[in-house]
């Protein structure tokens, strides 16, 4: 009986130390699409400034103009420039958790940052990947045709990026683990405190004189209200239709990383403002702000529509019989 005992204990040992193996690996490969992602960026950027093509838009007169005068390079450019700030942030936020998890001298901010840990570590490996892959491709698409071949480079960032959502664990298991594990084990106790904590940023920014810091904040707010009812309905979803719930996990793990990456942008966004306000430093911050504004009104409308999504469930994809797939 003591020796069954004794082996149970190091079972158990054992698989805490997979997990934390699986976090540590996860986290990893989430940073891994961040960093292809800056590296397209960086290329894509840079290509724009030197890429002359076309007259400035309503112009009749006056020669070409390198490609990054134009509107919808810009559009591009910003796309990947506010989604890579917002992972970035997210990604710092939680290597931090991880940290105060092991590290905190309190016992119980040590079991909060790891319940956060648990949670959110699934969504930076799957959003930060996938989002590495959509990154990569724009930055094929900046380059034009040029992007397509060898010359260049543009390419190799998009097959560097393409593993990455498929290894420790594919974009669906990570969301099979957000929905199907970590949300159900405390029936959304650890998502109800980050919501609770994203809707104080949101009302921060809300209550600001400066229209564009309210507008980062009600569109914050609308993000972060579509995520609390999308974990409502998941909630139920998971104990009365699963095969639903699971179906729409990946729309939900997406949603958790547009709205956590609106969340940290909305967070810079005020220490943006204060810094610019007191003089320092105010290109660099200026140019925070537009960003954060950009993620605003481009990026986190994104999220009702994951929301509609969500609520769909899995209907439209179960009704079709499997010889007709």
């Amino acid at each position: 009986m003591v020796g069954r005992l004794a082996f149970a204990g190091q079972e158990n040992k054992g698989l805490a130390h997979m997990f934390t193996m699986m976090n540590e690996a996860r986290q990893k490969v989430g940073i891994q699409g961040l960093a292809i992602a800056e590296g397209a960026y960086q290329q894509a950027r840079e290509y724009a400034k030197e890429r002359v093509q076309g007259r400035l838009a309503g112009s009749k007169s006056g020669g070409a103009v390198a490609i990054i005068h134009h509107p919808d390079v810009r559009r591009m450019l910003m796309a990947m420039k506010s989604q890579i700030e917002a992972m970035r942030a997210f990604a710092y936020v939680m290597a931090a958790d991880m940290d105060r998890a092991h590290r905190d001298p309190d016992a119980g901010e040590r079991t909060r940052r790891q319940a956060r840990v648990d949670l959110l570590i699934p969504v930076l490996k799957a959003w930060c990947t996938e989002l590495g892959v959509e990154i990569a491709s724009m930055g094929v698409q900046v380059h034009g045709g040029m992007g397509y071949i060898e010359e260049t480079g543009a390419c190799q960032f998009l097959r560097d990026a393409r593993i990455a959502p498929i290894y420790e664990g594919t974009t669906g298991i990570q969301a099979a683990d957000l929905a199907g594990r970590k949300l159900a084990s405390d029936q959304g106790a650890a998502m109800a405190e980050l919501v609770a904590e994203m809707r104080q940023v949101a009302l921060e920014l809300q209550g600001s004189t400066d229209t564009q810091m309210a507008s980062i904040g009600t569109a914050l707010a609308a993000g972060v209200q579509a995520l609390d009812d999308a974990t409502v309905w998941m909630l139920h979803a998971l104990s009365t239709q699963p095969d639903a719930a699971l179906a729409s996990s990946v729309d939900y793990l997406m949603l958790t990383g547009c709205v956590c990456g609106g969340w940290q942008m909305g967070r810079a966004a005020l220490v943006a403002s204060r810094k610019n306000a007191a003089g320092e430093d105010q290109d660099f911050h200026r140019t925070k702000l537009a960003t954060a504004l950009f993620y605003a009104d481009k990026i986190l409308p994104k999220a009702n529509a994951f929301l509609e999504t969500i609520r769909s469930g899995a209907s439209s994809g179960s009704n079709l019989p499997i010889e007709q797939f």
